[in-house]
């Protein structure tokens, strides 16, 4: 798999060099655009906000600027918005 730029990978400490454990990507927000919401949304705050930079594309919740990022490449967004047009 082709790295991602703006993505910091970390093992977790529990997996003892043994190779099959879990990773966590931390994004370093300072590498996307702007976040904006879906020209769909309408003016309440349930939305999807979604920045790209740096080949990713990061999406999170509006109601939650501070929690958790889920960080895509940008063919893998591609995909998935194909997915929501079929």
């Amino acid at each position: 798999m082709r790295e991602l730029p703006a993505v910091r990978w970390r093992k977790s400490s529990r997996s003892m060099n043994q190779g099959a454990c879990v990773e966590v990507a931390f994004v370093d927000q300072r590498a996307l655009a702007e976040w904006r919401k879906s020209s769909y949304s309408d003016d309440g705050a349930d939305c999807v906000e979604v920045a790209g930079g740096d080949g990713v594309v990061a999406a999170r919740d509006s109601k939650d600027p501070g929690g958790p990022v889920l960080v895509f490449s940008q063919a893998r967004w591609a995909a998935f918005l194909a997915g929501l047009n079929g």
